[in-house]
């Protein structure tokens, strides 16, 4: 079990997922990604999924009968309301799966990936908080070309996430992901010993 936990964080485009790769890839370092509990939690036969589908409409479905995340995403962003109830019935689900993914952890800490971790008021599960940081500029180039969607969407969910300033304000380190992999490599090498010094020190 790993007693230590630190949470990661950043805005869309940001390279989180470049990093967690890295210590998972590099240092054998196990990662709970909030990302992926909340596709799990909705997956065919789940509660999670009957709720949204009586909600919403057998059209939130798709052919196969699995959420349709694009069209679900449009309509929350367009109805604050539809956003919160959603928000109610799956952030729970999904706080306990993290909590249980990170108990049963046996790398010598944990990687706690959460995207909206400032917004969600989430930094009480870990013991020390990672922010990847960009300039706005490389969020939204590396956002659209990866999710296929126009600036306009990147930019609205860029103003809908906590700002560069919130984010940065609540770290204790920080990797700036604006250059190349090895750089970026270096940057998790050195909070890897660092992290792990500290979780054997506990």
């Amino acid at each position: 079990m790993s007693n230590f936990i630190v949470g990661l964080t950043g805005g869309i485009g940001s390279g989180k997922t470049t990093v967690s790769d890295l210590f998972k890839e590099h240092y054998g370092i196990e990662v709970v990604d909030a990302d992926v509990i909340a596709r799990e939690v909705v997956q065919p036969g789940s509660k999670a999924l009957a709720a949204i589908r009586d909600k919403f409409g057998a059209s939130i479905l798709s052919q196969e009968g699995t959420l349709d995340r694009a069209q679900l995403r449009t309509r929350v962003f367009a109805d604050p309301a539809l956003k919160t109830w959603l928000n109610e019935l799956l952030h729970p689900l999904i706080r306990e799966q993290m909590q249980i993914q990170c108990q049963q952890a046996k790398s010598d800490y944990v990687l706690l990936s959460i995207p909206l971790l400032v917004e969600n008021q989430l930094q009480h599960l870990t013991d020390r908080i990672l922010v990847v940081d960009c300039p706005e500029a490389i969020q939204l180039q590396r956002a659209t070309s990866r999710d296929g969607v126009g600036e306009a969407q990147i930019k609205s969910i860029m103003q809908s996430q906590a700002s560069r300033e919130q984010r940065l304000a609540i770290a204790d380190d920080v990797i700036v992901n604006d250059t190349d992999k090895p750089h970026l490599l270096t940057k998790v090498q050195t909070l890897h010993n660092k992290y792990k010094a500290i979780a054997q020190s506990i």
